[in-house]
């Protein structure tokens, strides 16, 4: 991948993170440290705490112990929430939701432009492209249950770039999308980098579709057990690619 500008800021920072559920440690002194224009994959097995994690990150659950800085700032004093996209793990989206394709990347356009104020011809501009990123052009007057699942989660990503975040957070945003639906996944999420800086932080096991374009793996299991270049790790022997049994053997070797 051509190498992108990147500023010397830090976009999401964590310090001494810990999360415990009861008497069941999730999260242990973890640090994390995303740096502005990065495109950085979170990855690890089922259970290791990676959910957590971005949602400490966002500021939509408190860690036990640490501290987070988002954008330069808490998570709670942040005010321009629009600078943060967020695109959550698959919903189950009811077959007969009256809303259309449209109206759902529109309302991500809500927190940037104010509830208040009558839409610009930037913003149905901003609309437009995020949805013609993600090709769903053609299917914007349907409603999302019409959708296919995979057509459904490009649409919550077309949401979330509607809005043009300086940072987007994805959690596991093409978990059973067809190959199809993965590549476009991929080409929306490196336009956003190459044309907007855009920082990304994905969580994924399934990285095939990207792993030629991230600057940084992040492997969580509890702790931080590997941070560097996907280059690193492949010359480990580790491949990116999509793995039928949750990455168990590599992830229990760097551990």
């Amino acid at each position: 991948m051509s190498a992108r500008p990147n500023s010397a800021g830090v976009a999401v920072e964590g310090r001494s993170i810990s999360v415990a559920y009861g008497a069941a440690t999730v999260l242990e002194d973890v640090d994390l440290t995303i740096r502005t224009g990065e495109f950085a994959a979170l990855v690890g097995p089922n259970g290791s705490g990676k959910s957590t994690l971005l949602r400490v990150l966002l500021g939509l659950a408190r860690p036990d112990r640490g501290e987070v800085r988002l954008l330069g700032e808490s998570p709670a004093s942040l005010r321009d929430r629009w600078r943060v996209g967020y695109v959550p793990q698959r919903l189950q989206l009811a077959p007969d939701l009256p809303a259309t394709v449209l109206e759902v990347v529109r309302a991500g356009r809500t927190a940037l432009r104010g509830w208040w104020r009558w839409p610009k011809t930037s913003d149905r501009d901003a609309v437009d492209h995020a949805l013609e990123s993600v090709a769903l052009t053609d299917q914007r007057h349907l409603r999302m249950g019409e959708l296919s699942g995979g057509q459904q989660q490009r649409a919550l990503i077309a949401k979330a770039l509607a809005g043009e975040p300086e940072l987007l957070m994805l959690d596991e945003p093409i978990a059973g999308v067809d190959a199809e639906s993965q590549r476009l996944f991929r080409d929306s999420l490196v336009h956003l980098l190459e044309h907007h800086g855009t920082t990304v932080l994905l969580v994924s096991h399934e990285l095939g579709a990207v792993a030629d374009d991230l600057d940084r793996v992040i492997v969580l299991k509890r702790r931080v057990q590997f941070d560097g270049a996907p280059s690193e790790l492949a010359a480990r022997g580790v491949s990116l690619g999509i793995h039928a049994d949750d990455l168990p053997l590599w992830l229990e070797g760097l551990a």
